[in-house]
């Protein structure tokens, strides 16, 4: 297992672009988050490279890795702790010559036990299921149920649960064994964006 996902805790994914950004995720780091990924979809290319340089810094100063969405150039550029892949973000293996051994390189698995098993074998270093709730962010993802999280329980690797979670349902996720839950809208959309944290975070302490 990576040595820097040795544990369990809130994974909060970013909602940008959005003016206060940094803001947020200083706000949501002080509220206790465990990993943060860099997550934006448009074609901004110097706007994205100054925020998540600026994000690297925030995350180091609470020894908290950052994770890039969807860009290994990115990731390699501000010095990031690693990439997330989706379905059609790139081959793993091609990730991990550019970024090294020592990077995170995590991988969205959807509703399957079978790609998850895919993955890890290829060298993974968190998989991560969902949606497993109804989902603002991606209303028509597909569903993955907390079974899949008792089956993928050998695989030997962290597993990151995503898609509608709230701290009213995460409970559910972390007593079937998941070590993280990530979350976008349940933390920066929310007024409060430290408290949000904090009580994803107290789940974990229960």
């Amino acid at each position: 297992m990576h040595a820097r996902l040795q544990g369990h805790g809130l994974y909060v994914i970013t909602d940008g672009p959005r003016p206060d950004l940094l803001e947020v995720v200083a706000q949501a780091l002080a509220g206790g988050v465990r990993l943060l990924q860099y997550r934006d979809k448009t074609g901004d290319t110097a706007r994205r490279l100054a925020e998540a340089q600026a994000i690297q810094v925030l995350c180091a100063a609470h020894e908290v890795p950052l994770i890039v969405n969807d860009d290994v150039a990115l990731a390699l550029a501000v010095g990031a702790a690693g990439v997330h892949l989706g379905e059609d973000d790139g081959e793993l293996l091609a990730a991990r010559a550019v970024l090294g051994a020592q990077a995170i390189i995590g991988v969205s698995c959807y509703d399957s036990l079978e790609r998850a098993r895919q993955l890890v074998a290829a060298g993974a270093d968190y998989i991560a299921f969902g949606a497993f709730f109804p989902s603002p962010t991606k209303p028509h993802a597909r569903r993955a149920s907390t079974e899949l999280l008792r089956q993928s329980a050998t695989l030997g690797v962290p597993r990151v649960a995503i898609g509608g979670i709230t701290p009213e349902n995460g409970g559910l996720l972390i007593d079937a064994g998941v070590e993280y839950l990530a979350v976008i809208s349940a933390v920066f959309s929310d007024p409060d964006v430290r408290g949000a944290a904090a009580r994803f975070a107290h789940l974990f302490t229960r």
